[in-house]
Order: structure tokens, then C-alpha cells, then sequence
């Protein structure tokens, strides 16, 4: 028995990083799986490998999230779990960083995350219930200096949940939030990113000195979008090896 026989899941940004270890540890569980993402070819080697169904998705485009849905129902007949994965990081501070740089990260980070629990709570109705995942961050809870628009979106994805929590448990809609830390993806050592940063000290802060392999993360994302998690919506769920206690972070 798999943690989600049964369940239809969409996950976003899934072709490489967090998003491809969700894809892989949900087919694990028993899932039938449709993800997007705007790499093509990573996203279709992705798919050939695992067997899970690929779509081109940028998650700010009404029409994409309607044809990304639309292929998860037309594939496998419902939608029962959406995890909001996609996401960017432009490391500039303020006063170096663009309105239209600013504006794409706010973009992907958080009007997608909202347009994808738009997107999906007709299908969701319709099977009868539904969990929804949002991947937030760390910088939802702390600001990070050269990180204004990437913590701004996930400040925004916080509160985003928890409306959309109260808005959706009459239809039996969970929603829920994942915060991780340091992780071991492409994006977090993004180069501008870790110019700026004195890894040893940032080691030498964490409670569990090592950065997290991205299913761990996965296994907390399944559990949320399990029936196991069927008391848990609008609740925050940290994944950073204690970093946030508040030791030197």
C-alpha cells in the first residue's frame, strides 16, 4: 500500500530539483502523476524516465494552468492533489534590483501559486474533496538581505494559504504550506546568491549541519497531500533542520 494509491496529483515546476524528487516519491506512493514545467527537454526526459505524463507550464498563464489541469482530468479522470512547486530566485538588493525583476519573481512565486488553487478547485469539487500543497520557504518567516521580492513571495504564499484554507474546507479542500531550508538544488546555489554568502557561518547556524536532500522535503509534501494529513489545513510545515530556533539565522 502506497501513501497515495489512488490519488491524481499535479505537481509544477517538476522537471529538475525539488519539483522532480516530488514526481519521482509520488509515483513511489501510488500515484498517478501529471507535471509542468518550462524546461521541455528536462521535463520530457523526466517523464520517459519515470513514466509520468509531461506538460509545458508557466504558472503565470491562465491558458496553461487550464491545459495543465485539463490534461491531469482528461488523463486520469479527477484531480485530487496539487503541489505548488514552481518557483524562482533573483538574488539583488533593493536598490540594484528592476520593478520588472521584482515583478517576475512576485509573478511566478505567488500569483501562480494563486492561480493554481484557482485553477483546480472546480476538479477538486467535483472528486469530492482535495489537498493542496504550497512550497513557501524559511524567507517566509525571516527577510534575507538581497532576497526582497523572493521573500515577498513567500511571506505572500503564507497568507495566501491560510485564506485559501478557510475559503476551501466547505468543499473538503485542504491547503497547506512547506517551508525549507537549506537544500541541495540548483536554485539555492545560484551563483550570484552564494557569492554573497559566508557558508561556513551558515553551516556553523544550523542545528543539522548539512543541507537536506530535496526528498526530504518530498516525504513531507506527500504526507500533507495524504489522507494521513486530513486535520491539517492552513498549518505551516518547516523542512530546515532546525535553522529557524533562532541560532545565529
Amino acid at each position: 500500500m502506497g501513501l497515495l494509491d489512488g490519488k491524481v496529483a499535479l505537481i509544477t515546476g517538476g522537471a529538475r530539483g525539488m519539483g522532480a524528487a516530488h514526481v519521482r516519491l509520488f509515483l513511489e506512493e501510488g500515484a498517478r502523476v501529471v507535471f509542468g514545467d518550462v524546461l521541455d527537454e528536462e521535463g520530457k526526459a523526466l517523464a520517459e524516465e519515470t513514466g509520468a505524463a509531461f506538460v509545458h507550464h508557466d504558472v503565470t498563464s491562465v491558458e496553461e494552468w487550464e491545459r495543465a489541469v485539463a490534461t491531469a482530468t482528461e488523463l486520469h479522470g479527477r484531480l485530487d492533489v496539487l503541489v505548488n512547486n514552481a518557483g524562482i530566485l533573483k538574488f539583488r538588493r533593493i536598490g540594484d534590483m528592476s520593478p520588472e525583476d521584482f515583478d517576475r519573481v512576485i509573478g511566478v512565486n505567488l500569483k501562480g501559486t494563486w492561480l493554481g488553487i484557482k485553477s483546480v478547485i472546480e476538479p477538486m469539487k467535483a472528486a469530492g474533496r482535495g489537498a493542496i500543497v504550497n512550497i513557501s520557504s524559511i524567507e517566509g518567516y525571516v527577510g534575507a538581505e538581497g532576497l526582497s521580492a523572493y521573500s515577498a513571495s513567500k511571506f505572500g504564499v503564507r497568507g495566501l494559504t491560510k485564506s485559501a484554507a478557510r475559503e476551501l474546507a466547505r468543499f473538503k479542500i485542504r491547503v497547506n504550506s512547506v517551508h525549507p531550508g537549506a537544500i541541495n538544488t540548483s536554485m539555492a546555489m545560484d551563483p550570484d546568491l552564494m557569492n554573497e554568502v559566508d557558508a561556513d557561518a551558515f553551516v556553523k547556524s544550523m542545528v543539522i549541519k548539512r543541507f537536506a536532500k530535496p526528498v526530504e522535503v518530498s516525504h513531507v509534501v506527500a504526507f500533507l497531500a495524504s489522507d494521513r494529513a486530513s486535520y491539517c489545513t492552513g498549518s505551516e510545515f518547516t523542512v530546515d533542520g532546525g535553522l529557524l530556533t533562532g541560532a545565529g539565522y
